[in-house]
């Protein structure tokens, strides 16, 4: 069976009635209704859901634009496998579909995103992994298609944002382990050009001043955020001629690679160096002795990130009255044994 025509034919009913029908509209017959769901059903017909689009000028598909790497994919990072979940929670109220737009890491995200803007094949977008400064926020302001951005940046323009609290997560770890003796605390940031990194050393750097410890540039160690980074982070801080007592990391999967170096080399964690990871992550959970790290819903963030992007949408902001508003998402400690000890 193909297309409308072919199916009014076959009931003998006008093509607008089958139209109606298929698509709920309260002026057709119930029996009517039935009658034409089920022989579409059973003739195989499926709508042409590009020509709707077109007559409509709207695809009812939402962008999730992420970055995509091999490293990505070596490290199985399951942050965004829990966000879609809450995002498609809220997006199916509305029967609108969610479509992962994966930018490969040896293109330029604001080339591709260019391509997507061209192509119209999306109503609204969220875009992750922000930079410092990112054209693709410019790009997206311009075109006039809602975004919501996941993640701050210091590029201009009225945007909405949701970003997590690198501050409370820097305050808290340096608090704690201030608490627990330690002056010379390291952090292990991002190597590449994403805001999150700066937040964090900003942040990190403010909470040392706050306890009177001096900023020591030798103490932020740059790797890339993967198992393998934080391997590497594990090796330059022992090269250190005077050795930090405690590490921050900011990324969940860094810790798998740093206390395998450090077994390597001899250095217990919790015992010689203190460690408080970023996100609880499944994997860390077999990490012994067990991970000091932050807890967050991915799923409520997924739901927050719709119901804000949704917020921004004419033909949706009514069902979202509290608006579209820029959001620190909060983190939880969840204390473990990798920093329990104190120093003398």
């Amino acid at each position: 069976m193909k297309g409308i025509r072919q199916l009014a034919e076959h009931l003998d009913i006008s093509i607008g009635t089958v139209s109606r029908a298929l698509n709920g509209k309260p002026d057709v017959n119930e029996e009517t209704r039935k009658r034409v769901l089920a022989a579409a059903e059973e003739l195989g017909y499926v709508a042409n859901q590009s020509g709707r689009s077109l007559r409509q000028g709207t695809t009812n598909v939402i962008g999730l634009m992420i970055e995509s790497s091999k490293e990505t994919v070596e490290n199985s990072d399951n942050f965004f496998l829990g966000l879609t979940g809450g995002l498609q929670s809220v997006f199916a109220r509305h029967k609108l579909d969610l479509v992962m737009l994966p930018c490969p890491s040896d293109e330029d995200p604001y080339e591709y995103l260019k391509r997507m803007v061209a192509r119209r094949v999306v109503d609204a977008m969220i875009i992750s992994a922000t930079q410092r400064i990112d054209k693709r926020i410019d790009l997206l302001v311009k075109a006039k298609i809602p975004f919501v951005a996941l993640g701050r940046s210091s590029s201009g323009g009225n945007y909405t944002w949701i970003d997590l609290d690198f501050e409370g997560v820097a305050a808290s770890a340096v608090d704690r382990l201030v608490a627990k003796g330690h002056r010379r605390i390291a952090i292990a940031a991002p190597s590449s050009d994403i805001n999150l990194g700066y937040i964090f050393i900003d942040a990190y750097r403010q909470s040392l001043q706050r306890h009177g410890i001096p900023f020591d540039p030798k103490l932020v160690i740059r790797v890339k955020s993967s198992e393998q980074g934080g391997y590497q982070a594990g090796h330059e801080l022992l090269l250190l001629d005077h050795k930090p007592t405690a590490i921050i990391l900011i990324y969940e999967l860094m810790a798998i690679g740093l206390y395998r170096k450090l077994v390597e080399a001899g250095v217990v964690p919790g015992r010689d160096l203190a460690v408080i990871g970023f996100r609880e992550e499944p994997r860390a959970k077999f990490l012994q002795p067990a991970l000091t790290c932050f807890r967050m819903s991915l799923r409520d963030l997924g739901v927050e990130l719709a119901e804000t992007l949704l917020a921004t949408m004419p033909a949706y902001a009514k069902h979202y009255p509290k608006g579209a508003r820029n959001t620190i998402w909060p983190l939880e400690l969840v204390p473990g044994e990798s920093d329990a000890f104190s120093l003398k």
